[in-house]
């Protein structure tokens, strides 16, 4: 039985299991209908749901799902750790792969996950795509399912197993027993938390066409693609730039650089910013590891090493090849000499001889050859979008100078220079409210769990409807509230312009210059937790300001 899956050295895959059906059905290139994968993760849903309510945590993985007498069960070691094979790893939630098995939230991630490579072949991660651009006759209800149940966040996804098994029973109702009546509402949220699929692993409607099949099926070894180690690249390519959601942090010199999109990443890493041993965090699913173990971004870490290599020999080269014209120029000079001397020698023989003798007297000079190395490859004279051009110039978008994301507020601003030339006019300028109903609105300091004694400073230089550049300041400091407040200012949406604009915004926590044993508000209550920053920010006192960069 082909198994087309690498394996760990010391790993196996267990009998009976799930994973052992999936692979086996790798190895002959197929994959599973909506219909066969409804059957599975359907009665799956059901029986986790069974262990959770008797207060169980399991790890729900395709290796720890055993298929008996046709039906799915969940093995009892099914909370001893997490698997050793990669594609099982793919389908535990972010919180699961600190080492502690899962409640309902975290089953809910793991039966979307399985239920998405039973259909695609492929796992979720970076890079992925939605089910149908790989399988285009899917429903498109398939994808609303996935993309809630694969919120990256716990405190943002549903825990609802049951009314998950229904919502995908509804997809093929004939493809498996019906389950349990539930709530199917809960997958959108309850009075308590509200499901933000704008945070789910599954990437945004992609606007580019789908051009390969998905990672991990066989491809036609005839076909010329499959052999094209640069096509394969370009397909990668396109995959991860299908998410424009800046997602990647990367930790280079002790400092966190972003986050990033993934074209921002890649043209990072091609142009050398970061090389492959610097480490990649991604902000969705909480992995963090060296770049060149990220199976999606380790080749253009190495491609980009390469092309460095290259050059350097180049020039290397270039430099022998001088030296060496220099020698044979030297040697010339000398050649010419000796031979001037050989030259008069004969003629003086000759003309001792009158006649006598005939001398022939033949000089043979080696040719100095200049050979120019071309290690093939030519750097671009003009930077991308996006990226610093040569000698520290900026691509322009008409006068206006382009900046890269994940700098600092005041960065951003030493950046950016505007040319005026005489007698234009400027575009009209964004107003301060504008951008105050973006930047005042404090609930992102709630999902950062920043402390209601805190004063925040957040500064944001915004260009194109994004902030190219944030600073927070906490008083007292937070160092880690204070990164993930700047990541979700990064990631909102601002009034778009082709200029750059700088908003500022404070907010004074109502318990703000107080210690949390002293009692604080105008009833002297206790000090607010930091869960409900969003619900009083009225009583703070957040002001917004704007200005032209």
């Amino acid at each position: 039985m082909p198994i087309a899956t690498p394996l760990p050295v010391g790993a196996a895959i267990a009998p009976n299991s799930l994973r052992a059906a999936m692979e086996a059905r790798r190895g002959r290139g197929e994959r599973y209908s909506l219909a066969e994968a409804l059957g599975i993760v359907v009665p799956l849903s059901v029986a986790v749901a069974e262990l959770h309510k008797g207060g169980a945590l399991v790890f729900v993985h395709p290796s720890s799902v055993l298929i008996v007498e046709g039906q799915p069960t969940i093995s009892e070691d099914a909370n001893r750790g997490i698997p050793n094979l990669p594609r099982d790893r793919a389908c535990l939630a972010p919180e699961e792969k600190q080492g502690k098995p899962g409640d309902a939230r975290a089953s809910v991630y793991a039966v979307g996950a399985i239920l998405y490579e039973l259909v695609t072949g492929d796992t979720v991660g970076p890079g992925m795509r939605r089910p149908t651009e790989i399988v285009p006759n899917l429903p498109a209800e398939l994808e609303a399912v996935l993309s809630k149940a694969l919120v990256s966040d716990p405190s943002h996804r549903p825990d609802d197993l049951l009314a998950l098994a229904q919502a995908m029973h509804h997809l093929a109702p004939s493809a498996s027993l019906a389950p349990p009546a539930a709530d199917e509402s809960h997958l959108d949220g309850d009075d308590e938390f509200e499901v933000d699929v704008r945070l789910s692993m599954m990437p945004p409607a992609a606007a580019l066409p789908r051009i390969a099949p998905p990672t991990g099926v066989p491809r036609d070894p005839s076909s010329p693609r499959a052999a094209d180690p640069t096509a394969r690249l370009a397909e990668l390519k396109a995959r991860l730039e299908s998410d424009p959601r800046p997602r990647y942090v990367v930790i280079a010199g002790g400092m966190d650089h972003g986050p990033f999109s993934a074209v921002e990443l890649l043209q990072q890493v091609g142009t050398g910013q970061f090389s492959g041993d610097d480490s990649l965090r991604d902000a969705f699913s909480n992995e963090e590891r060296p770049i060149k173990d990220w199976d999606e971004f380790a080749p253009f870490a190495e491609q980009a090493k390469l092309n460095r290599e290259i050059k350097q020999e180049k020039v290397e080269l270039d430099k022998v090849v001088a030296e060496e014209k220099k020698g044979t120029a030297q040697k010339a000079v000398i050649g010419g000499v000796g031979l001037a001397v050989v030259t008069g020698i004969a003629l003086l023989v000759f003309l001792k001889s009158r006649g006598t003798r005939n001398d022939a007297v033949t000089v043979q000079g080696d040719k100095a050859v200049s050979v120019e190395v071309d290690g093939g490859v030519k750097a671009s004279k003009t930077a991308p979008t996006g990226v610093a051009g040569v000698g520290g110039r900026l691509p322009t978008q008409g006068a206006y100078p382009m900046l890269p994301g994940g700098m600092s507020c005041e960065g951003a601003q030493a950046k950016y220079v505007e040319e005026m030339k005489m007698g234009e006019k400027g575009a009209a300028d964004l107003t301060q409210g504008q951008f105050g109903a973006v930047l005042n609105n404090g609930a992102y300091l709630n999902a950062c769990g920043v402390p209601a004694t805190t004063k925040v400073n957040v500064c944001a230089a915004v260009q194109n409807g994004r902030a190219v550049g944030v600073t927070v300041s906490m008083d007292p400091p937070n160092p880690s509230a204070a990164s993930c407040v700047a990541g979700r200012v990064r990631g909102m949406s601002f009034p778009s312009h082709p200029k750059l604009d700088v908003a500022r915004t404070s907010f004074l926590g109502p318990c703000a210059g107080r210690s949390c044993s002293s009692r604080c508000g105008p009833r002297a209550a206790p000090c607010p937790s930091p869960t409900i920053w969003a619900t009083r920010r009225r009583r703070g006192l957040p002001t917004a300001s704007s200005a032209r960069g």
